[in-house]
């Protein structure tokens, strides 16, 4: 194991968020606030620049019935996600096969060990791949595509299938032709 691995590791064990689960604010309504599919925050219209303001926002973000939604202990705010709410943009890997373990980064600081809370999913595998992460709570992280190319060298083929491991988790990230 190294020494970075190890950190990104503590790091993601050491995640502290708000417990916007808990909250049921009486306030309600919309913002316009739009998470493009490449992982940019808009604020009516103009782009979020401010990297720690989106890293505050999407600490207070949670997936609702009625779609994605910011919430405080006072009020909650749907906004529109276009894809999924955030991006996986590196990945580091320790181990190998089935004791292998994957921690993803998300755009927004998280660190993200895939397992068994944390599963790796590929839509339309077989055509063009969408692979995401669950990141928490039903909220996703789309795979960068150069991170994608990165987990697919660390597959490998079983029963005609690319398969990876991560924290004793199998993952099926599609077919291996």
């Amino acid at each position: 194991m190294t020494n970075a691995f190890e950190q990104l590791l503590d790091a993601a064990r050491d995640q502290r968020l708000p417990p916007v689960g808990q909250w049921r604010p009486a306030r309600t309504g919309d913002i316009d606030i739009r998470i493009a599919a490449d992982g940019r925050w808009f604020h009516e219209g103009r782009e979020i620049k401010r990297q720690r303001l989106v890293a505050l926002f999407a600490s207070v973000l949670r997936l609702d019935a009625d779609g994605h939604c910011l919430v405080t202990p006072a009020e909650k705010l749907r906004i529109v996600v276009e894809d999924a709410p955030f991006l996986a943009i590196d990945m580091e890997s320790d181990g190998v096969a089935a004791a292998r373990r994957l921690i993803f980064t998300t755009n927004v600081g998280d660190h993200v060990l895939a397992g068994a809370e944390h599963r790796i999913t590929v839509f339309d595998a077989a055509v063009a791949p969408r692979p995401y992460l669950e990141v928490r709570d039903g909220l996703r992280a789309r795979i960068a595509r150069s991170v994608f190319y990165r987990l697919v060298d660390c597959c490998a083929e079983a029963g005609g299938e690319l398969e990876v491991w991560s924290a004793g988790e199998r993952f099926v990230l599609g077919p291996a032709a």
